[in-house]
C-alpha cells in the first residue's frame, strides 16, 4: 500500500511538473492595468527612497506577511511553489522586459487591486489585491523597490 501512494504522489507530482511546463508569463509589455486607470497608475511615483534599508524592508514584506515569494518565487522569477500551478504564470521580475515596460505607479495599481489580465480585459491571473488586506500602500512601494532590485538578476 505504500509503494501505492508513494506512486500515486509521484504521478500526482509529475502532472503538475508538465501542466506547468506550459504555463508562460503574458507578455510584459501589456499592462495589467485598465486603459481608463492607466495614466494615473503611471504618473504615481514611489515615495519610498531606494536605499539599501528600504528593499531589505521590501524583501523582508515580500518574504513575509505579503507572500509574494509563494507565487513569484523567492528570486522573483515566477517560480514560487503556488505559481508552478498557475496559468499565466505569475510575473518574472528578474525579467529586463518587464521593468522596462512597468512603472511603479503600474506595479502598485496591480497590487492595490489585483489583476483581471492585460488591459483590465477579463482574462484572469491568480494576482489578488494585497493592499488593504494584507499589507498596507506604504509597505506595497517597499515591495516594488524590492521587486526592482530582481531586474537581470538569474
Amino acid at each position: 500500500m505504500g509503494y501505492l501512494k508513494s506512486g500515486l504522489v509521484a504521478l500526482l507530482v509529475w502532472s503538475l511538473v508538465i501542466v506547468t511546463a506550459y504555463a508562460v508569463e503574458k507578455d510584459p509589455t501589456i499592462s495589467r492595468v485598465p486603459a481608463g486607470q492607466l495614466a494615473a497608475a503611471k504618473a504615481m511615483k514611489n515615495p519610498i527612497a531606494k536605499t539599501p534599508a528600504n528593499i531589505a524592508k521590501g524583501k523582508a514584506i515580500f518574504e513575509g506577511k505579503g507572500t509574494c515569494f509563494t507565487c513569484h518565487g523567492p528570486s522573483g522569477k515566477g517560480d514560487g511553489p503556488a505559481g508552478l500551478a498557475l496559468n499565466p504564470s505569475p510575473r518574472n521580475f528578474t525579467n529586463p522586459n518587464f521593468h522596462k515596460n512597468r512603472t511603479d505607479g503600474e506595479m502598485l495599481w496591480v497590487i492595490k487591486n489585483g489583476s483581471k489580465g492585460p488591459n483590465g480585459t477579463g482574462e484572469q491571473t491568480a494576482m489578488i489585491p494585497l493592499v488593504g488586506t494584507m499589507i498596507t500602500e506604504n509597505e506595497a512601494w517597499h515591495v516594488i523597490l524590492y521587486e526592482r532590485s530582481f531586474e537581470g538578476k538569474k
